[in-house]
C-alpha cells in the first residue's frame, strides 16, 4: 500500500473512528466524509457515488454482479477463478480464445441465446496481461438487445467487466466501454486490501449480498469500512492523474526486460497478445524448464516472480489461462508471470534480467537440455 494512502486512512482508525450511522456531529461528519470519497473515488472513472456498492474486494463485486442472474451466463475460459465460479452457480457458456488470450466478438455473439442475462468479460487477463476489446464485444450485447426488445423480450442482459487489472494504465469508464456493471480493487492500485467496489447501473437488477440495516444500496449492509473507502479514493485519483506517465514509462521498461531476456534466451517464448496488453505484464515461457524452481532461484536473488495468478498459485494448480491457449504442457510448466509496478527502476530491469537469464541458463545446463 501506498504511503500516501495509509496517511490519509490513519485518521480514521483512531480520531474520527465513529459509526457513520450515528447521529451525533462527530460521526455525521465522517459520513460526509465518506461520501465525498466514494464521490472522488467514482468520478476517477466517470460515474456518481451512489452508483457505488462497496464491498470486501473484487470477489466479492463480482459475487454480487452476478447475483441477479437466473438465466444463462456467458464468460471467457481464461477468466479469474472469482468469475469462473460464479459462472458455475448458473447454467453458462465459457468462449474460447485467440492464441494471445483475446476474446473474440463473434464468440461471444455465437455463445448468446435467448435466455442469456450475462455476459462477464475482465478487461485485462491476471497472467497475461491481455487487454480485451470490450467495446466491440458491448456492441454485440446491445444488438442482442435490440433485437429482444423488437421481438418483445423483456428478458435483460447485461454486460459486466473486472476492470480490476487495467484501472491503473487504462481509462476505465463504464459509458464509453458499454457496461451495466464494473468490478474494481483497491489493491490492484497500491490501496488498501479487502476493499472493492461494484459499479452498477440504476436499471441493473441485484440481489442483497448480506442484508441487515440496508448500507450501500440496500445490497451490502453493514457499518461501512470508512478507512478502506477513504484509502481507496486516494488510490484511485493517483493512478488516474498518473495513468500515462506510467504506462507509457513502465512499457518501456517491460519492453526492455524482454528483449534482455529473449535475446539471451532463443528458446524463450512471449506469450499473450504483444499489441494489446498490459504496459507493465511480461508473460514469457522457458519451455522445458519448471517456473517453480526458477521462482526459488529467483527469489534467492530478490526477484519475485510467478507461474500464474495469486489464486492459482495458492491452489498449486496449472494456469487454466495457459492451458486454454492450447499450450503444451512443457511450455505452460515453464512460464512465469513478471509484472512491474510503481518502484520499478532501469537498475531494477537489469538486474532482473541478469538473475533470470542465469537462472534459466543454469536450470538448462543442470537438465541437459
Amino acid at each position: 500500500m501506498a504511503d500516501f494512502v495509509g496517511a490519509a486512512m490513519q485518521p480514521y482508525f483512531a480520531d474520527n473512528f465513529y459509526n457513520p450511522s450515528s447521529p451525533y456531529a462527530p460521526a455525521v461528519q465522517v459520513r460526509r466524509d465518506y461520501e465525498a470519497a466514494k464521490a472522488r473515488l467514482a468520478q476517477t472513472f466517470g460515474a456518481k457515488g451512489d452508483e457505488l456498492v462497496m464491498t470486501a474486494g473484487a470477489t466479492e463485486s463480482v459475487n454480487l454482479a452476478f447475483s441477479g442472474v437466473s438465466g444463462h451466463v456467458v464468460t471467457s475460459r481464461i477468466e479469474h477463478p472469482a468469475v469462473l465460479e460464479a459462472a458455475r452457480q448458473h447454467d453458462h457458456t465459457l468462449v474460447e480464445v485467440s492464441a494471445g488470450g483475446r476474446v473474440e466478438p463473434e464468440s461471444i455473439a455465437q455463445a448468446l441465446r435467448p435466455d442469456t442475462q450475462l455476459v462477464s468479460i475482465a478487461l485485462a487477463n491476471s497472467e497475461l496481461g491481455t487487454v480485451q476489446p470490450l467495446r466491440k464485444i458491448a456492441a454485440v450485447v446491445a444488438a442482442e438487445r435490440q433485437a429482444r426488445a423488437e421481438q418483445g423480450s423483456t428478458t435483460p442482459l447485461l454486460f459486466h467487466s473486472d476492470a480490476s487489472q487495467g484501472f491503473m494504465q487504462i481509462d476505465v469508464q463504464p459509458a464509453r466501454l458499454g457496461l451495466d456493471l464494473l468490478t474494481l480493487s483497491a489493491s490492484k492500485m497500491y490501496g488498501p486490501k479487502q476493499v472493492g467496489l461494484l459499479w452498477a447501473r440504476a436499471s441493473a437488477r441485484l440481489q442483497p449480498a448480506i442484508v441487515g440495516g440496508g448500507q450501500e444500496r440496500g445490497l451490502r449492509s453493514g457499518t461501512e469500512n470508512v478507512a478502506g473507502v477513504i484509502g481507496f479514493a486516494e488510490a484511485a485519483a493517483w493512478a488516474s492523474a498518473h495513468r500515462a506517465g506510467e504506462t507509457e514509462r513502465l512499457s518501456a521498461l517491460r519492453n526492455q526486460l524482454e528483449k534482455i531476456i529473449t535475446t539471451a534466451l532463443p528458446r524463450a517464448e512471449v506469450l499473450g497478445a504483444p499489441k494489446a496488453r498490459l504496459a507493465n505484464f511480461l508473460t514469457i515461457a522457458l519451455p522445458g524448464l519448471d517456473a517453480e524452481r526458477l521462482i526459488f532461484l529467483l527469489e534467492a536473488k530478490g526477484v519475485y516472480v510467478a507461474t500464474g495468478s495469486a489464486c492459482s498459485a495458492n491452489k498449486h494448480t496449472a494456469s487454466h489461462v495457459l492451458a486454454a491457449l492450447g499450450l503444451d504442457s512443457e511450455t505452460i510448466n515453464g512460464s512465469l508471470r513478471i509484472t512491474l509496478g510503481r518502484h520499478t527502476s532501469e537498475a531494477d530491469i537489469k538486474a532482473a534480467g541478469e538473475a533470470i537469464i542465469a537462472a534459466a541458463q543454469s536450470e538448462y545446463e543442470r537438465s541437459g537440455i
